[in-house]
């Protein structure tokens, strides 16, 4: 039987580089984007060797005064992790992460891919699809909205500037 194929693990500087700059950029600006209130984010990654991993972090934000409470500090501190290896793109084929905001009388749910580097709104219907719930499973419908672009903040000391 063939050997399982290894993942070609990325160098130090390019993941110390996503976590300390892409990575943090990215959630930031995510939370800002979501604004007040509670929220719950999922990622879900491909890895290039066919294996699917996921994420989850409940949260809540809030700006006056500024804060950020998380319900289970490793789920979110896992969720960073798999961000970070999605967004540096070696080991991950491709990566979505969908972010569901508590609101009434049903939730929202926005959605960015991750591609070149960074998040990039999903579109709407890739998103529905997404966010169906499965048939005989309880869950809650959620309202599906356009995910804002994301603001970029380019570092000059980064290797590859996301475009």
């Amino acid at each position: 039987m063939p050997e399982r194929p290894r993942l070609a693990a990325p160098a130090d500087a390019a993941i110390a580089a996503a976590m300390s700059r892409s990575t943090l950029n990215a959630l930031s600006a995510v939370f800002q984007a979501l604004g007040d209130g509670e929220h719950t984010l999922n990622l879900v990654a491909e890895r290039t060797d066919d294996a699917f991993l996921t994420g989850r972090a409940d949260l809540s934000i809030g700006t006056a005064p500024v804060r950020l409470a998380m319900l289970d500090e490793d789920e979110f501190c896992d969720l960073r992790t798999l961000l970070v290896f999605a967004l540096e793109g070696s080991t991950v084929r491709s990566a979505v992460l969908v972010a569901t905001t508590a609101a009434e009388p049903s939730p929202r749910a926005y959605g960015w891919a991750v591609r070149d580097g960074w998040l990039h709104p999903m579109d709407t219907a890739d998103l529905q699809a997404a966010v169906i719930p499965c048939p005989g499973a309880p869950a809650v419908t959620r309202d599906v909205h356009p995910a804002p672009v994301l603001p970029q903040f380019p570092d000059a000391d980064e290797e590859r500037p996301h475009a």
